[in-house]
Order: C-alpha cells, then sequence, then structure tokens
C-alpha cells in the first residue's frame, strides 16, 4: 500500500501502524473513536489495511451536517465494514430542549457544553464501556493542549489507555495521503470548514486561519473544546429552567 507514498508518508504509515499494533498486542481490546474528520479518513484507511480486528465507532449527535452522514454510509461501503453508531439519549435531550430551548448552546458556555455533554461524552462513555483502549486522531499541531500530547497514556477520566498514533502528522501530511489513496472526505472540507462538528456549532474560515476557529466561534478559544479532549470540566446540565436568550 505505501509504494505510491512518498518516503515521509511511508514513514508516517508505519509509525502509525506500529503503534496500532502494539496496541492490539498489549490490549487486544482496542476501539477507535472516528470522528469523521479529515485524521479519520487516515486512520480509518490504516486500521482497515493493517489491524481491522480493531473496532470502530462514531457518534451521531443529531445535529451533523447530511454531508457528514453521507461520508459514513461511503466509508462503511468503501471498507465492508461496519462502523457502530451511538446516539445520545432521547429523554436527556428533551430536557435539555426544555430547559435551554432547541439552540440553547448559543446561550454561554455552560449550556452549550451541557449540550456537548449530553450529545457527545455519554454517547462517548457508553461506546467505551468495558475497552482496554481506544484510539483517536488528534494531532499536535491541532492546538498548544495537544501539541502536549503522548502516543500512548492512561486516560484517568475514562479509565482505560489512549493511543494517538497521528501526533506527528500535520495537515498537509492528511490531505497527501487522502490524495494518494484516492479517500473518501467530507464535502464540507473543500467549502472552507477545516474542522466539521454539529452544524449548529460549526462554520467556514478563511484560508489561513486557526482550522479550529470555525468550531463554537462565538466563545474565548480557551473553551473551544467538547469535553472529549478537554481542557477544563464538562459542566453537567443544571435542573432549573435557564434563563432565556436576551434576558
Amino acid at each position: 500500500m505505501t509504494d505510491a507514498l512518498s518516503p515521509r508518508l511511508q514513514t508516517l504509515v508505519e509509525g502509525t501502524r506500529a503503534l496500532l499494533e502494539q496496541a492490539v498486542r498489549e490490549h487486544q481490546d482496542v476501539v477507535y473513536s472516528n470522528s469523521l474528520g479529515q485524521e479519520a479518513m487516515v486512520l480509518t484507511d490504516i486500521i482497515s489495511t493493517y489491524t481491522p480486528e480493531i473496532e470502530m465507532f462514531t457518534l451521531d449527535t443529531g445535529r451533523l451536517h447530511d454531508e457528514t452522514l453521507s461520508l459514513l454510509d461511503r466509508l462503511e461501503r468503501r471498507y465492508q465494514r461496519r462502523i457502530q453508531v451511538f446516539y445520545p439519549q432521547a429523554e436527556a435531550i428533551e430536557q435539555y430542549v426544555r430547559d435551554n430551548g432547541i439552540n440553547g448552546f448559543y446561550l454561554g458556555t455552560e449550556e452549550r457544553q451541557s449540550c456537548c455533554g449530553i450529545r457527545k461524552i455519554e454517547p462517548f462513555k457508553r461506546a467505551i464501556a468495558g475497552r482496554k483502549a481506544w484510539v483517536t486522531g488528534v494531532r499536535r499541531e491541532q492546538s498548544a493542549e495537544r501539541a502536549l500530547g503522548e502516543a500512548k497514556s492512561w486516560d484517568d477520566r475514562y479509565g482505560l489507555w489512549k493511543i494517538s498514533p497521528m501526533l506527528d502528522w500535520t495537515e498537509a501530511d492528511v490531505s497527501a495521503y487522502i490524495k494518494a489513496r484516492n479517500l473518501p472526505y467530507n464535502a464540507l472540507h473543500d467549502k472552507g470548514y477545516p474542522s466539521i462538528g454539529c452544524a449548529p456549532c460549526t462554520r467556514a474560515v478563511e484560508p489561513g486561519a486557526d482550522p479550529r476557529s470555525g468550531r463554537w466561534w462565538w466563545e474565548n478559544p480557551e473553551s473551544r473544546e467538547c469535553g472529549l479532549q478537554p481542557r477544563r470540566r464538562v459542566i453537567p446540565l443544571k435542573v432549573e429552567p435557564r434563563r432565556a436568550a436576551g434576558q
């Protein structure tokens, strides 16, 4: 598979493959949290080729772009394998909407992080329950926080090992690999969306801007994480109804 790749990409693939194979040897029960982003296309291809025993899952928050859901279907057809989908609990979403409104995440950081907690964190916890290790596609250049990441680390929050085999890949590396392997990817990437999450919380950015600046753009940069890769604690949903917009 690596014959058509540049020497740099071959080296990166070999390093990623080695980390994944080591994770399988050491932990057996390894699962990949597929974000359906560009890095995910690379990892999906490498895992399906070299370590197919690693299961994959993704999160459907209920507010994803149509292009993202279409990509999921294309991936399953290309690799002839099922990517398990985890959804948020309907009762929790109903309560959130009653308390905050359908787009209550715009009201403030608490409301937005509560929404992420319901739509992402809780389903993620169910997806990794009982697992020994989970794989993530984070890269060092994505943020100062992620620049400090380790290829293998114990995840205290979730109680299992976290494997990050793409830390040293650059955005250019990811794009080059996708092109060389003719991989499917989210059509929104060609419309100025370098980082794609839920539709109401994602927008296009100008060329050269911080790739994650289009995520939760109404917040301070310090709070722009959903909680899966947190820099601060996700704030739980309050029981009492929250303020209405404009109050």
